[in-house]
């Protein structure tokens, strides 16, 4: 499994892993979640996370609160702990680190060519993009009328350059073409990273085709299910699915009419039994946090293992993930709806 990487890998990886593994210790525990969802105000949440990691970043903003800024300020904390690791990191795991922003960079695209077509102001929309998806002429995004405009004047000195290829086209951008590039452009990333970690071997190789390919897979669900009842024909359907373990069940999926045929078709999976087992049949709104569930066992399973760089991957959708509860749970103090508290926050210990 590990062939010669524990000879070697502490040289340059060490460090960062000890690192790493160090900041996983601070994600918060089931006790923590607990508490928090018994806070009455969103400054009981402050009060409560000034004893974490998140301390120093909310210690010195004033009352009364929002929900914004205690996402924003987690962000933060997530964004400090990847530039520190990116600084001392060398080749390959750079470029590994460099690969986890790909993702958040596309969002950004997407997020910023809809807000321009429903004339947004730009400056609100930038404030809105993730802080790791950034680069220096995303603000010039707001010109592209149409994806290769996209490419010409914007994208083609990003590393999201080569992802472009299979989706320049013509077409003036509305909803339904920019939903498609951003299945495209993440269909070609996810490709990219599986063939960059397939040349890194060993044990990175072994975790990260497992996590990248439940995430493809998720990600086709995804698209199947939000496809059912548009006007995207089959073949469109099919060529946004990202190709995986299982090409047959993306067949199958690309016919798929209702939830249930989705359902049927994933279920022929052991994988993927035990998600569908939790929901109701004709029920898709839990189905996310199921799937945010099994990813988190998944990503918690990277650090049994050493000398890899997977572990880089699952911290920073780990922590990814905590941002997300710690959003729900200030959303639901701050409306009141503290019988919802426990519908969408997934415990990580």
């Amino acid at each position: 499994m590990y062939g010669f990487e524990a000879m070697t890998f502490n040289i340059h990886g060490g460090f960062l892993e000890a690192i790493v593994r160090g900041h996983r210790a601070g994600l918060l525990t089931t006790a923590d979640y607990n508490n928090l969802c018994q806070c009455e105000t969103l400054d009981d949440i402050k009060m409560h996370l000034s004893a974490t990691e998140y301390g120093p970043y909310l210690q010195n903003e004033p009352s009364p609160l929002h929900t914004t800024t205690i996402v924003e300020k987690c962000t933060l904390k997530l964004v400090d702990d990847y530039k520190n690791m990116l600084c001392q990191a060398t080749e390959p795991l750079s470029t590994f680190l460099e690969y986890i922003t790909y993702g958040h960079m596309i969002d950004n695209v997407v997020l910023i060519v809809t807000g321009t077509l429903h004339e947004r102001d730009v400056q609100e929309l930038l404030e809105k993009c993730h802080p790791l998806g950034m680069f220096d002429s995303i603000a010039t995004l707001a010109v592209a009328q149409n994806m290769r405009e996209l490419y010409r004047l914007v994208l083609v000195d990003t590393p999201l350059a080569p992802y472009f290829s299979e989706c320049i086209t013509s077409e003036d951008l509305d909803d339904m073409n920019i939903e498609i590039m951003r299945n495209t452009l993440y269909k070609a990333y996810l490709e990219d990273f599986y063939r960059f970690c397939q040349k890194l071997g060993g044990a990175t190789a072994e975790i990260m085709s497992d996590l990248l390919a439940f995430e493809a897979d998720r990600r086709a669900v995804n698209i199947t299910i939000n496809s059912i009842g548009t006007e995207l024909t089959r073949d469109d359907r099919k060529a946004d699915l990202i190709l995986n373990r299982y090409p047959y069940g993306h067949e199958e999926l690309a016919v798929c009419e209702d939830i249930d045929q989705v359902r049927a078709v994933m279920e022929k999976y052991p994988p993927y039994q035990s998600i569908f087992a939790k929901l109701s049949y004709g029920e898709s709104q839990m189905l996310d946090k199921a799937f945010y569930e099994e990813e988190v066992k998944r990503l918690c399973l990277a650090f049994e293992q050493q000398f890899h760089y997977a572990v880089f991957f699952a911290y920073m959708r780990l922590r990814e993930q905590e941002i997300r509860n710690l959003m729900w749970i200030s959303e639901c103090v701050a409306q009141n709806q503290k019988s919802r508290v426990h519908d969408s926050v997934v415990f990580i210990f």
